[in-house]
């Protein structure tokens, strides 16, 4: 019986389909919230934090669908600012023969 053996890209996409789909549902979940009064909401830290783990292009595209956060500067400049830097150190990983596809 072979084993499956999954390679570093494949795991990092995996990894960033999981932080995608997370930071996604929290983005609507907070959204949600927003519009329930006296309901605790999520914070910018942890909103921030699952962009970073890989999550902020589903953010970026959740909160512009949603119209949700998108006159908060931090977050309509900030998602960017970290799609663009996590798109260089993919490519750079993968030009240096660290990851692949």
């Amino acid at each position: 019986m072979e084993k499956l053996l999954l390679n570093r890209g494949m795991l990092l996409l995996i990894w960033i389909a999981f932080a995608s789909v997370v930071s996604f549902g929290i983005t609507l979940w907070d959204k949600y919230l927003a519009q329930s009064k006296g309901k605790k909401r999520i914070s910018e830290k942890a909103l921030f934090s699952w962009a970073l783990l890989g999550g902020a292009l589903s953010m970026f595209f959740a909160m512009k669908v949603i119209a949700h956060k998108t006159k908060h500067k931090r977050f309509m400049i900030g998602l960017p600012i970290i799609i663009c830097f996590q798109a260089f150190v993919a490519f750079v990983l993968w030009k240096k023969g660290i990851i692949s596809f």
